[in-house]
């Protein structure tokens, strides 16, 4: 049995931390043992930490880690980590959900030591007939084909517990992560068949603050950590949308318009990080991106 501590970064998400925790308690496992679940409640000022210490109560495997006060995701990480006494972790969004077999197939892989890391296929809940379901199906979509190619970690990785901390200042923590794995030669997988579900902006205003803040802190690992995720490679995209979109008059206008979109978020991220000096780690909140349709059996 390959055991881990899954750790869920949560702040003000009330409406989903239920409903993670139940897909996670429904877990299929074989090879794979859960044996902690800690969420860590970051400066929460909604009912997020009540609801995750009601499941304490109910279920040992299950901790509560409060943060008082909301200094960042990749804070509220480390702070996780000194939690951990499994040999591999796993972190997942709160605004997610896996589904049955997800952490099963996403962990067995480490029963290779070479593997230092392992990252899920997020699958968008967006409405697909609307231009920003249309939009974030695509990213997610291009996503899933370039780390086909050369995995990129996004919403729910797995990694080896010899990651002590990542810095305080990254936004995009599975890229920090992903780089220290990548610098030191150890195997990053993409795992196709661990499925999580998530749910992209469904306003413009949410969709700017999510790529600016992303692409901000993709730079920010560029330059710092010299490291730069496939993502970056606009050419290999294009290449990627020409061969995979159909096509259509509606499909043309909207892919123009969401490409257009997509280079607004990527210049404001780079006036945030060369102009503005600004640091994403403690980043607005997307507030469509927290309505996720509950797993059913």
């Amino acid at each position: 049995m390959i055991e881990c501590t899954i750790g869920i970064m949560a702040f003000n998400e009330e409406k989903n931390i239920g409903k993670l925790l139940n897909a996670l308690l429904r877990q299929k496992l074989k090879e794979v043992e859960i044996k902690k679940i800690v969420v860590v409640a970051s400066g929460c000022t909604d009912q997020t930490a009540e609801i995750a210490k009601q499941y304490t109560e109910r279920y040992p495997q299950i901790e509560l880690v409060t943060q008082a006060k909301r200094e960042g995701k990749s804070s509220a990480i480390n702070l996780f980590l000194k939690t951990v006494k499994t040999p591999v972790v796993v972190l997942e969004s709160a605004d997610t959900l896996p589904l049955f077999y997800t952490i099963e197939n996403l962990v067995t892989p480490f029963s290779d030591p070479a593997v230092g890391m392992c990252g899920g296929h997020p699958l968008p809940q967006n409405n697909p007939d609307s231009f920003l379901g249309f939009t974030n199906h695509l990213l997610w979509t291009l996503h899933h084909l370039l780390s086909l190619e050369r995995p990129k970690m996004g919403e729910l990785v797995a990694f080896r517990t010899i990651i002590p901390s990542i810095p305080v200042e990254s936004a995009v923590d599975e890229t920090s992560i992903e780089s220290f794995f990548f610098q030191r030669k150890m195997q990053i997988l993409y795992l196709p068949k661990a499925m999580v579900l998530n749910k992209g902006a469904e306003t413009v205003s949410d969709f700017l603050k999510q790529r600016r803040r992303i692409y901000a802190g993709h730079l920010y690992i560029k330059h710092h950590h010299h490291y730069q995720v496939t993502t970056l490679h606009a050419t290999k995209i294009m290449g990627l949308i020409l061969k995979n979109v159909r096509l259509s008059f509606k499909t043309v206008f909207w892919l123009f318009s969401a490409i257009l979109l997509e280079a607004a978020g990527r210049y404001l991220g780079v006036f945030d990080y060369y102009v503005k000096k600004k640091n994403h780690s403690i980043w607005a909140m997307a507030d469509s991106t927290k309505n996720l349709t509950d797993v059913k059996n």
